[in-house]
């Protein structure tokens, strides 16, 4: 082992990645377009890098390792499969002459190229951030083939930062892995265990000669219930920790269990000989104090800062908690629950927002000194009692502002019965909507969104500057609203959208449209890859003043016979991807934000929309890790939806749409739902998701996606058609739709009208085949 570096007082456990404008997604994506070359990508990449770096230690983390590594170009468990040589062999060769994988064989695995699907995306634990699942074989060729980790550190300790290089735990890695398409029925990747220890064990070899004191390893796997046998588990922390504590010259080794309670492989990881251990306190109770006392001379690192959420921390309570770790355990350090890339950089850039608000809230930037101030009550209370005297003063004060309750919305919850939950059977709605809508077999329809043009987003803009008059504005929308129609209609599409060219997003829309809520101007988070939203806060009781999508749906349905479908986002969506408030139960919020969506339903019905899609593709999202939680959650999602949706006329078809999410874990919830029609996801994973539809017996309309639109590539109209046909052999056809996976905000206009055309044409054959055969 290298040279003994204490583990920081005060640490991060990750930083926000993308740049505070952005600059990385500008950078990677001016890259794919050709505008700059792999050296100017680089460069704008180091600069991210280190001026990350130098802010944190402006912001008091200045001890050696307490700054973290945590930069990526796309993804995290990417980059641990490019360290790992973990290529799939349907890529053919993606390494270069010197045996690496380059950046460009990299963003292949991200990004698919024209013959290859990319890799599988899906949620990472219970965040709206989105990872790309490796897929192991017993054919994979696990090697060291990238040291990106290593020049990212030497980089920052040579402007004069030693950070704490980052990887993805071992355990980890394979437990989020899935098996190659070559491997045989059965096989686990974990079993693989034993092949990638020794590229790992190389890369801590060469942190240590790089001059690393300590690493960062990433299980947050271990607080998640697996289907694996425990012993099983344990048996794998335990030989993973084994062998990478036994290399000889390594940095010390940090494992962080972030997302949640460690429970059961607590003690394996005790037992270890790595030199500190990480606990998500915020969002799991403290350990005993003899679990504490297990971990010997190991640094205890308490993650009591919420890394996930954007409320400022009680700092009286977690001091109370520290000090109860303090006395059971050797030596306690302070850090944050999670990576802070969940939430923006600094709420001080937040010119736009009340400072009652802003003094509510704590971004990345606040954490990190709400993480140096609970190090200095360690080290000296008296030290910190100003702050923890004025963040409680805070806390007071944000339960009495006006807003956060509001009477009327408290009586209208306390009001509803079953019956407010409850449509129709569905046999009855089906045969009202069949004589009502009159579609064909595997109608053809999108999910909403289409491409947000540079023009779409300038008139946006222009508008809020005051540069375009309302009026003005109001006509370049409709504008490409007809051109949206005109286009759908050319194709052949049976259900239509309007595109939804006036919304920035589909949750910071309703939020700026209903009471309840705030919106930020620099808060952006990444999504996945290039991908950034900016969440909505949610900081009071939530209520509608006034229709927010019924005139734009009125006109666009004045330009078609055709059904046009009202878009609304739904409440489990609105809350999943905006920052919630902390102080009720999520089902109490949600069923706020439902009843709003249940009064836009009624409004959009009375304006003559026949077709309403409630989307709500984050219902796995908010899914508790652990299985004795699921079900309360599941009932109070479920029934938010039903809530909101459970007004419409039998006539009146209800759609919903799920994506990126492992259906087959709560394909009883999406049945729950009691949507018409619902759309999932299933491009990408080559139709996975029709296996659990057979085997549930699903019996509502449903639509797999069968054009993946978070890849730039075009699918052939014979690959659209073969998924089709797939889903034919295990879903009725008369249940079938035909859709892509997503909207199509993020794709250009050229690829989505060859796409969908694709899509059209291949419906129009298997239809043909299917009549065939009647």
């Amino acid at each position: 082992m290298t040279t003994q570096t204490p583990f920081p007082s005060a640490s991060l456990l990750g930083y926000p990645r993308i740049g505070r404008r952005r600059e990385l997604k500008k950078a990677v994506e001016a890259y794919w377009a050709g505008k700059i070359d792999a050296a100017a990508l680089d460069v704008a990449a180091k600069e991210i890098q280190l001026s990350s770096a130098k802010r944190l230690v402006e912001l008091g983390l200045d001890e050696a390792a307490a700054v973290p590594g945590t930069f990526s170009y796309y993804d995290q468990v990417l980059d641990a499969a490019a360290h790992l040589g973990a290529i799939p062999a349907r890529f053919g060769r993606l390494l270069n002459a010197e045996g690496q994988l380059d950046i460009d064989g990299y963003f292949t695995l991200a990004r698919g190229s024209k013959e290859q699907q990319p890799l599988e995306m899906t949620k990472w634990f219970d965040t709206n951030y989105h990872y790309l699942v490796p897929e192991i074989g017993p054919e994979t060729d696990f090697r060291l083939t990238s040291e990106r980790v290593v020049e990212e550190f030497q980089y920052a300790l040579a402007n004069g930062i030693e950070t704490r290089p980052y990887l993805v735990g071992p355990v980890t890695f394979l437990l989020l892995s899935k098996a190659s398409d070559d491997a045989p029925a059965g096989f686990e990747p974990l079993s693989r265990l034993e092949d990638i220890l020794p590229v790992y064990a190389e890369l801590l070899g060469k942190l240590a000669a790089a001059g690393a004191s300590w690493v960062q390893l990433d299980e947050p796997a271990l607080v998640v219930d697996q289907d694996i046998p425990a012993e099983k588990l344990d048996a794998a922390v335990t030989r993973a920790y084994e062998v990478l504590t036994a290399v000889a010259d390594r940095p010390q080794i940090l494992v962080s269990t972030p997302y949640g309670a460690l429970d059961g492989q607590l003690g394996a990881l005790a037992a270890s000989n790595i030199d500190a251990l990480h606990l998500d306190v915020f969002k799991g109770a403290a350990p005993s104090e003899a679990a504490l006392a297990g971990l010997g001379s190991k640094t205890l690192v308490a993650g009591v800062v919420d890394g996930h959420n954007i409320w400022r921390n009680d700092l009286a309570a977690s001091a109370a908690t520290l000090d109860a770790l303090q006395a059971a355990a050797a030596r306690v350090a302070v850090s944050t629950s999670t990576s802070t890339q969940h939430v923006p950089h600094d709420v001080a850039e937040e010119g736009k927002l009340s400072d009652q608000l802003k003094s509510w809230l704590a971004f990345a930037d606040q954490k990190a000194v709400e993480v140096k101030t609970l190090a200095s009550y360690l080290a000296d209370p008296a030290s910190a009692r100003a702050a923890i005297d004025e963040a409680s003063a805070v806390i007071a004060s944000r339960a009495a502002a006006e807003g956060v309750r509001r009477e009327e919305v408290r009586a209208r919850t306390a009001a509803l019965s079953e019956a407010d939950f409850a449509r129709s059977e569905y046999s009855v709605r089906e045969a009202a909507q069949e004589a009502a809508l009159q579609l064909p077999p595997l109608p053809t329809t999108t999910i909403g969104s289409f491409p947000q043009t540079s023009e779409i987003r300038s008139a946006r803009a222009r508008n809020i500057k005051g540069e375009l008059n309302a009026a003005q504005y109001e006509q370049l929308m409709k504008d490409e609203i007809k051109r949206v129609v005109d286009l759908q209609e050319e194709l052949g599409y049976d259900v239509l959208v309007h595109g939804e060219p006036e919304r920035n997003d589909m949750v910071q829309y309703f939020a700026e449209n209903l009471e309840g809520f705030d919106v930020t101007v620099h808060g952006w988070v990444q999504s996945y890859g290039s991908r950034c939203t900016r969440p909505s806060i949610l900081w009071g009781d939530v209520t509608r003043s006034a229709p927010i999508t019924v005139a734009w749906a009125e006109y666009a349905q004045s330009l078609t016979e055709k059904p046009m479908k009202g878009m609304l986002t739904g409440p489990v969506t609105i809350l999943a991807w905006s920052f919630v408030r902390d102080d009720q139960s999520l089902g109490e919020t949600a069923n706020q934000v439902a009843l709003a969506l249940r009064d836009e339903i009624t409004d959009l019905e009375a304006a003559g929309i026949k077709v309403v899609q409630v989307d709500e593709p984050a219902l796995r999202e908010l899914l508790p890790l652990r299985k004795a939680d699921q079900q309360a959650y599941l009932k109070w999602s479920v029934d938010s939806f039903r809530l909101a949706t459970a007004g419409a006329q039998d006539a009146t078809q209800i759609h919903t749409h799920l994506c990126y999410s492992e259906f087959g874990v709560i394909i009883d919830a999406i049945d729950g739902l009691d949507a018409d029609v619902t759309s999932i996801e299933a491009a990408r994973s080559r139709m996975e998701v029709v296996h659990d539809l057979e085997s549930h017996g699903f019996g509502r309309g449903v639509g797999p996606g069968v054009y993946d639109i978070h890849s730039p590539r075009v699918p052939g109209e014979a690959e659209v058609t073969e998924l089709l046909a797939t889903a034919v052999k295990h879903v009725p056809s008369r249940q079938l739709w035909v859709n892509p996976d997503c909207g199509l905000k993020t794709r250009g206009y050229a690829e989505t009208e060859e796409s969908l055309r694709n899509l059209v044409t291949a419906a129009k054959t298997v239809r043909e085949e299917l009549g065939a055969r009647v």
